[in-house]
C-alpha cells in the first residue's frame, strides 16, 4: 500500500520534540493570569486593526508575537506527529488513521456545535481559538490510544 501523503517516520520524533514544549507554553500563555510578552517584534501584516488606530493593510507593525510563535509551533508539531508514518505502516494502521481522523473531525464539530448553542460573548472567541487546535489534539490522542490499546491486545494474544 502506498502512502504518498505521509511523511517518513523520523518526522514523528521531531514533531513530538516541537509539540510537547509548544503545548506546555500554550497552556502557560492561555491559562495564566500573566501578560506574557516574550517575543516583541516588527512583523509584516497583511491586515492589522488596532483598537484606537486605523486599519493597516500590507504594512509592518510592532507587536507581541508570543501567541503566534506558540500557535505555529503547536500546529507544526501536531502536523508532523499526525502525518508521519508509523515504523510499520500497513493497511490496518491506515484504516486506523482514517477512522481516528473521521472521529476527531466529528467530535470537534460536535464540541463546536455545543459552543454555538451554549457559549456567548467574548468567551465564544476563546472557544473559536481553541477549536482551531481540537482536530489535531483529538486525532493525536485517539490514534495513539487506539494504537496502544491494539498493541496490548496483540501482545496478550501472543
Amino acid at each position: 500500500m502506498t502512502t504518498k501523503l505521509l511523511l517518513p517516520s523520523k518526522y514523528k520524533t521531531i514533531g513530538w520534540i516541537i509539540l510537547i514544549p509548544a503545548t506546555v507554553l500554550g497552556i502557560i500563555v492561555s491559562f495564566t493570569g500573566y501578560d506574557v510578552n516574550w517575543f516583541d517584534a516588527q512583523v509584516f501584516a497583511i491586515f492589522s486593526d488596532e483598537v484606537f488606530g486605523k486599519d493597516k493593510f500590507f504594512s509592518f507593525i510592532q507587536t507581541d508575537i508570543t501567541n503566534t510563535v506558540v500557535g505555529a509551533l503547536f500546529i507544526l508539531g501536531g502536523l508532523l506527529v499526525s502525518f508521519s508514518k508509523e515504523k510499520n505502516e500497513d493497511e490496518y494502521i491506515s484504516k486506523l488513521r482514517l477512522s481516528s481522523l473521521l472521529w476527531a473531525v466529528a467530535v470537534s464539530y460536535l464540541l463546536l456545535l455545543f459552543a454555538f448553542i451554549f457559549v456567548y460573548g467574548t468567551a465564544f472567541l476563546n472557544v473559536m481559538i481553541y477549536n482551531m487546535f481540537t482536530v489535531l489534539i483529538i486525532f493525536i490522542i485517539r490514534f495513539n490510544y487506539t494504537l496502544y490499546k491494539n498493541s496490548k491486545t496483540v501482545l496478550d494474544e501472543k
